[in-house]
């Protein structure tokens, strides 16, 4: 997939991915700063990858873990710091939830801060039936 929006290009070409932008974003993040390089690679090799690209400039970035079938679960977004505020986010979240990989499927995520852009694109919270095992190494680290 690759769409064209006003300067910006969205796309699942992993070749196109700035690994390390996407290593240095996620080591600051809430959700993924106690993630070792090596998972965060694998999670990579392993997921559909959405880059958003300003020319050659990866500024946006969500991986989406699924069976293809039943479900995914969205991850990892982010957009650079310097690029928020422009639409991109909701551009990047249209092109997912609307692409013939993922509108049929269940989709699930976290988030601590962004439920009303999620909300947008019909993701509704339900506390009540999820739960999660954090693995150990964060577990851990936040004992540290």
């Amino acid at each position: 997939m690759e769409i064209t929006w006003n300067q910006f290009v969205i796309s699942d070409d992993k070749g196109r991915l700035d690994v390390d932008t996407i290593k240095v974003f996620l080591s600051r993040s809430y959700w993924a700063n106690k993630r070792p390089e090596e998972r965060t690679l694998r999670s990579i090799e392993n997921s559909i990858c959405y880059g958003v690209y300003e020319g050659s400039k990866q500024v946006g970035y969500a991986r989406i873990i699924t069976d293809h079938a039943t479900m995914y679960y969205l991850c990892d977004v982010f957009i650079d710091e310097d690029y928020r505020g422009m639409g991109i986010g909701k551009k990047l979240m249209e092109s997912l939830t609307t692409s013939d990989e993922l509108k049929d499927l269940m989709g699930l995520l976290g988030t601590k801060d962004a439920h009303e852009l999620y909300k947008q694109y019909d993701f509704e919270p339900d506390a009540e039936r999820f739960m999660r095992r954090v693995p150990d190494y964060i577990r851990k680290a936040e004992h540290q």
